[in-house]
């Protein structure tokens, strides 16, 4: 109920008002908590009876506190620009994609992350990371308000929509197992979860409270697939590994009868949105149809096989006539369900990567995922070529690096797949180079004064990629004899390459020179920007310089020591200064004009720094690590620095660079491009 005057309740409010709080409770509950919190920290509140003078007193002491206390965490807090992570998909296993129930966003999971992206403007998009898990699935209620996902653990997390902090509203642990899908009912207060259980394959139980509301029974091995008839009277079905379907009536939802018209494993059951009918995908290629109320078979879309390989998604078109289906024969079909037929085959490509494992009907929109983890937009009007496909990274980003492009300022980086992707800084619009390029991890990368982008892979090669034409080349490949690990580009077209065990310097494209035995193991180098010098890291604590003079390298006997293993370092842009991070959780900054003597020691991070980058502006630099935490650090003032706390929630920050001297980039093993405003007051 509301409140009255005189704090009597009044009339219930309006659905979906805040409910009023009496200005008598409001005002004793402030100046309670105002007096227990200065007496409990000692200090002596304000007597009198003027209220606004304690409450006054409470503020300033707590302004105080946090001022004198905590003066580094000043700065204004960043603003956030995120370009997502493509869904993590595996071969032979759907892909489940939801939608919202207003069609305006959909979702999907990769890693610990469930990644929500407007319909319309894909580059839209949110990241939810409170999973300590690997999420499997996530799904929308049907009021909009909540999203449940589920990992791999057996975790079920409802958390709110509605706040960017996405607060989480209830955790549940159905049963001890992956979860492999989950469905809520039309009033949004249901939940139906099936997996890989021990003991049992399913739950079905109240949103709010956990109080079981019937039994998922039936099958004997792992279930696939769940989902409820979205009117009145409810009734359940579910798929699994037995090749079996099931039919429940409730609530308390009981098992009925058992459906075994497949013969493979039933990988997708899915009502139709008016509950007339509920159709079974399996990985026998064939879709039945079943009267939503009694479980009766109706028909088998395409007379028997609707697909020539497996069926991994079926979505239902929202007047609930059609129905989209995915396949591993890697095509998409769209099917009229009253007649029979089918009306659009979507024919996705003849690489194994354009298998379709997951689809969803989104109003108008008709989407598709495929094996490569890209995403489809369809069109109806031309079956050959999507509308659209949305690009980016599935596996985790290991480098980045940014360059100007035409006017426009790009992101690129590299994953552990061997995929390199560029970004429009502006809008996330993306894609990849064409061509065969990396066939494993990509570890570094730069741009060089050619505009070629050099990086160096796990797959033993350095390559030389052009960025106006952003197409490998055979040629521009250079295998090494050790496998590369971190590489550094400087003037006059000289490269210097750390692979393990040995320093190579390229030039031109060509390796000219090597040294073996160093007698330690090398981890990180940068070339001064002038050219002439390279620094180069060791796990052993030191930085070593080296000079480059024309095809050849030369120890200069001089090593700056570090607090610890060296993990990273670069020189700022006018080279007046070197950064050294380090395994030890130091950043030590030297100052080249003094003879590379110590400049400043910065302090802060939990955990192993692993990643530095200079601001433009020479007098900032940012440092990432294994604390998720990014800092950004004043040169002059070490006690000055912008903290931003999580950056890659669960995940460690594996790179970073500047766009501008208020724009940072970083990126981590979440697979995600985040830029962050930063403003230094």
């Amino acid at each position: 109920a509301g409140w009255g005057t005189a704090g009597r309740p009044s009339a219930a409010p309006e659905a979906g008002a805040e409910p009023a709080v009496p200005r008598s409770l409001l005002t004793a509950t402030s100046d309670r908590a105002c007096r227990q919190g200065v007496l409990l920290l000692g200090w002596r509140p304000v007597t009198g009876r003027n209220k606004k003078r304690r409450l006054l007193s409470a503020v300033f002491f707590i302004y105080f506190i946090y001022y004198f206390f905590f003066p580094l965490s000043r700065s204004l807090l960043p603003v956030e620009k995120v370009f997502a992570s493509l869904p993590q998909v595996e071969r032979g296993v759907s892909k489940i994609i939801g939608g919202d129930p207003k069609g305006n966003n959909f979702l999907y999971t990769n890693g610990k992350c469930v990644v929500i992206r407007n319909v319309d403007n894909p580059a839209i998009a949110d990241i939810y990371t409170e999973h300590a898990h690997q999420v499997v699935v996530a799904k929308y209620a049907p009021s909009g308000f909540y999203i449940a996902s589920g990992d791999v653990s057996g975790k079920l997390r409802i958390w709110d929509t509605t706040q960017k902090e996405h607060l989480l509203k209830y955790e549940y642990q159905p049963f001890a197992g992956k979860i492999k899908d989950l469905a809520w009912t039309e009033d949004s207060k249901r939940i139906a979860v099936v997996g890989e259980g021990r003991e049992k394959f399913g739950a079905v139980f109240l949103w709010d409270s956990g109080s079981s509301v019937g039994e998922i029974t039936g099958h004997n091995k792992v279930i696939n697939s769940v989902d409820f008839k979205q009117t009145r009277p409810y009734r359940l079905a579910t798929g699994s590994d037995d090749n079996c379907a099931a039919f429940f009536e409730g609530p308390p939802f009981k098992f009925k009868f058992t459906i075994s018209d497949h013969t493979r494993f039933v990988n997708c059951v899915r009502f139709s949105p008016d509950g007339n009918r509920f159709a079974t995908a399996s990985a026998d290629g064939q879709i039945f149809v079943y009267d939503g109320k009694t479980g009766e078979k109706v028909c088998a879309l395409g007379g028997g096989k609707a697909h020539d390989g497996g069926i991994y998604a079926i979505s239902w078109s929202p007047d609930s006539s059609q129905l989209l289906s995915a396949s591993g024969d890697k095509t998409a079909k769209i099917w009229d369900v009253g007649a029979n037929s089918v009306v659009s085959t979507f024919n996705m490509g003849s690489n194994v990567l354009d298998q379709q494992l997951g689809c969803l009907w989104q109003k108008d929109h008709l989407l598709t995922i495929s094996l490569s983890g890209y995403i489809n937009y369809l069109d109806k009007n031309n079956p050959n070529k999507p509308l659209r496909v949305i690009k980016g990274h599935s596996k985790s980003i290991q480098c980045l690096t940014v360059h100007k492009n035409g006017g426009k300022s790009y992101i690129y980086s590299g994953s552990n797949d061997g995929h390199i992707n560029y970004w429009d800084s502006e809008t996330g619009e993306n894609d990849g180079f064409s061509g065969k390029g990396h066939t494993n991890q990509v570890s570094r990368m730069a741009v060089d004064e050619m505009d070629q982008l050099v990086t160096c892979s796990m797959d033993d090669t350095v390559r030389y990629t052009n960025l106006s034409k952003r197409d490998y080349s055979g040629q521009d490949a250079v295998k090494m004899d050790v496998q590369p690990k971190c590489l550094a580009v400087g003037p006059g077209g000289y490269t210097v390459v750390l692979c393990i065990g040995q320093i190579v310097l390229m030039k031109d494209k060509k390796k000219c020179f090597a040294i073996d035995d160093l007698g330690y193991e090398p981890e990180a180098v940068a070339i001064h920007p002038g050219g002439g010098t390279a620094a180069v890291g060791g796990a052993d604590g030191n930085v070593r310089l080296y000079s480059i003079q024309g095809t050849s390298l030369k120890n200069d006997d001089k090593s700056l020591e570090a607090k610890g293993p060296v993990t990273d370092l670069a020189y700022s842009h006018d080279g007046a200064f070197l950064a050294v991070c380090d395994a030890n959780k130091v950043v030590t900054v030297f100052s080249v004009s003094d003879g590379y003597a110590e400049h400043n020691v910065f302090y802060g991070h939990h955990a192993k720094i692993v990643c530095i980058a200079w601001s433009p502006d020479n007098e900032h630099f940012a440092s990432g690590g294994m604390d998720m935490m990014v800092y950004v650090w004043t040169v002059s003032d070490p006690e000055t620095r912008v903290k931003i706390p999580d950056a890659h929630r669960l995940h460690h920050v594996s790179g970073l660079a500047w766009l501008d001297e208020h724009t940072l980039v970083t990126t981590s093993h979440d697979a995600s491009v985040k830029e962050w405003s930063i403003s230094y007051n």
